[in-house]
């Protein structure tokens, strides 16, 4: 899963960074209103994490966009211990939640995932497709209770792919996903299809079923 935190206490941001990188999200960073601009065109999130207090603007600002844009991502705002006002001024416009700082990264984190299972998957701890069983707590994937051993970028990669079932998901959107504004490392896009096609082969082997095709010219599409 995607997060934007845009914060502009560097100590914060980078601790926020650290903890939530190690609990398996991909994070990118904005310290000021127009880099939080900027990145909110730019590229998706799954979920955003505001600061409404932002050199060059305010959070609440970069919240109006985001819903004018009618994009579906969860708001996490940021607030001030006595700031009641921007509060219910964040969720009247479309935030999903608020925490106060200071804050435990636990609480964040809990904070956060809660917000996405709500989002995309109805309030579930666990993702099921025919038999496939993802648990987004234990970050583990089974089929029929056999566990299937998959790295970190290939358990994002099939996440990613249940989410969009169906619908043609390009190499450039996989790269964006999987490495965020630093897509470009994935050179020609070898490594997406080195890392699709070793997804598609394990899934393959338990399931006996190959969910993932390729769309020449295109990319690939997972099929229910």
């Amino acid at each position: 899963m995607k997060l934007l935190l845009v914060e502009d206490e560097q100590f914060l941001l980078e601790e926020m960074d650290t903890y939530l990188t190690e609990q398996g999200y991909r994070c990118e960073k904005a310290t000021t209103y127009t880099e939080g601009q900027e990145k909110l065109h730019l590229y998706h999130y799954d979920a955003i994490v505001l600061d409404i207090t932002l050199p060059g603007g305010n959070g609440l600002s970069l919240l109006e966009i985001l819903k004018k844009q009618h994009k579906n991502v969860g708001v996490l705002i940021l607030s001030a211990k006595d700031s009641l006002y921007d509060k219910i001024t964040g969720l009247e416009m479309g935030a999903d939640d608020y925490i106060t700082k200071p804050f435990h990264l636990e609480e964040l984190n809990a904070r956060i995932f809660s917000l996405l299972r709500r989002r995309t998957f109805d309030g579930e701890n666990e993702v099921k497709f025919d038999s496939l069983v993802i648990n987004m707590v234990t970050k583990t994937v089974s089929y029929k209770d056999e566990s299937i051993v998959l790295t970190k970028k290939e358990y994002e990669l099939l996440l990613y792919f249940i989410v969009n079932k169906n619908r043609v998901v390009s190499k450039q959107a996989i790269a964006e996903h999987l490495w965020g504004d630093h897509y470009d490392m994935a050179e020609n896009y070898d490594t997406v299809y080195v890392y699709t096609m070793n997804l598609r082969k394990k899934i393959t082997t338990y399931t006996g079923i190959d969910y993932i095709k390729t769309v020449y010219g295109m990319g690939y599409k997972w099929i229910a």
